[in-house]
């Protein structure tokens, strides 16, 4: 079992209620429990060659990264009003591969003027503009993944 299965399974248990989660097959074991704190500890056996068992570095990665994630996103609202995902999926700036973005920055966008499509398990959803505003920033690539609640454009309202 690699590491990015590892992050998975405690992400997911982090998330629920879930407070106990084992895994067994031929070759590993994971073993992970939550305490009443919310923290979770992890366990995982391996073959007798090895052990692996990270309980304080991998609870303590993602704390970090919420407040990395924070200081962008302030810097960003001191700018203009920020435009967030609804969703998770994939940002399109145009509705289609050889398509004009649907907005360029500097432009005025009126209230419910299409910004952007999060694509999300094959259905495009059409972001609309809540407010008439002036596109100060695109702060996603065409084609990226975004995670709900990412910041998609800073604007300035009008």
């Amino acid at each position: 079992m690699d590491i990015k299965d590892l992050k998975m399974l405690i992400k997911m248990v982090t998330e629920t209620d879930i407070t106990e989660f084992e895994l067994e097959n031929a070759d590993d074991k994971v073993v992970i429990k939550r305490g009443c704190s919310g923290t979770a500890q992890f366990q995982m056996q391996a073959p007798v060659a090895y052990q692996y068992a990270p309980a304080a570095p991998v609870a303590a990665a993602p704390a970090a990264a919420p407040a990395a994630a924070a200081a962008p996103a302030a810097a960003e609202k001191e700018q203009g009003e920020v435009i967030t995902s609804p969703i998770v999926g994939t940002f399109y700036r145009a509705p289609a591969p050889d398509a004009a973005p649907f907005v360029e920055v500097g432009q005025i966008v009126e209230k419910g003027q299409v910004l952007c499509i999060v694509e999300a398990m094959k259905l495009m959803n059409e972001i609309e503009a809540e407010f008439k505003c002036k596109i100060v920033k695109i702060c996603k690539e065409n084609a990226q993944p975004v995670e709900y609640g990412d910041a998609l454009f800073v604007v300035e309202k009008l």
